[in-house]
């Protein structure tokens, strides 16, 4: 990591110059330094995971939030729990947790019908409700550049929103995830290896075809990117 380099005036902390070659754990580190209060939303896909690692081998000790939409894979739910057992250090915080698709939380066709209604509802409601009593100042969140085309732009350091977001494996690729879980037997959801590249809700859900982006698999057909967590109106 190079040196600090001072943000325009009347700004309240020090921006390092991170850049392409920067370690992941300095990106934490750093975060960790400046805001204390640091919070990790989690859906814990490859990219999740490996950064949980990673967190705790640079000192956070904080929240692990996951939002039960009602909708997810068992194979999610039990990647969750391992992952909990694995880091006892951490407090993995569920949301919506016994969620299921007929709690009349929405229509259980809602989905299909407005896939942005239900994602809204089941996930990006209940996470930011979270967030409005925690108030964290910054998220430490996983997501990479080569993801998605929507998220090729990504910096270590994403200002706007309520609260900086905190991408420590913005320059990471798929074979260097990959390359580190084996390294570290990390407990990788198996639908992974079924190429499930990215998974949300299992009715809006499939398998990446090859030569498609990590997450082309997510809403396929229905004209949609994002859950809304980091995009439009509502992103954290």
């Amino acid at each position: 990591m190079t040196a600090l380099e001072e943000r325009p005036a009347g700004a309240a902390t020090a921006l390092p110059t991170f850049d392409e070659s920067s370690d992941a754990t300095d990106v934490i580190r750093w975060a960790l330094s400046v805001h204390p209060d640091l919070l990790m939303p989690s859906a814990f896909n490859l990219n999740g995971v490996v950064l949980l690692d990673l967190a705790v081998r640079a000192g956070y000790r904080g929240e692990v939030v996951f939002v039960d939409t009602g909708y997810h894979f068992p194979e999610t739910l039990q990647t969750r729990d391992r992952l909990a057992a694995r880091y006892p250090e951490l407090t993995f915080v569920t949301l919506n947790a016994g969620a299921h698709p007929e709690d009349g939380q929405t229509a259980s066709d809602l989905y299909a019908s407005d896939p942005d209604a239900c994602c809204a509802a089941r996930k990006v409601a209940p996470l930011q409700a979270y967030l409005r009593g925690r108030a964290p100042s910054a998220l430490l969140n996983a997501r990479s550049r080569d993801q998605a085309s929507t998220r090729a732009e990504i910096p270590f350091v994403e200002e706007g929103g309520a609260r900086r977001k905190i991408n420590p494996l913005a320059f990471w690729t798929r074979e260097k995830l990959e390359a580190y879980a084996a390294e570290h037997d990390l407990p990788v959801s198996p639908l992974y290896a079924a190429g499930f590249l990215s998974v949300g809700c299992w009715p809006c859900t499939r398998a990446v075809r090859p030569g498609e982006d990590a997450r082309a698999g997510r809403w396929a057909g229905k004209g949609k990117t994002e859950c809304g967590l980091w995009a439009g109106e509502g992103q954290l």
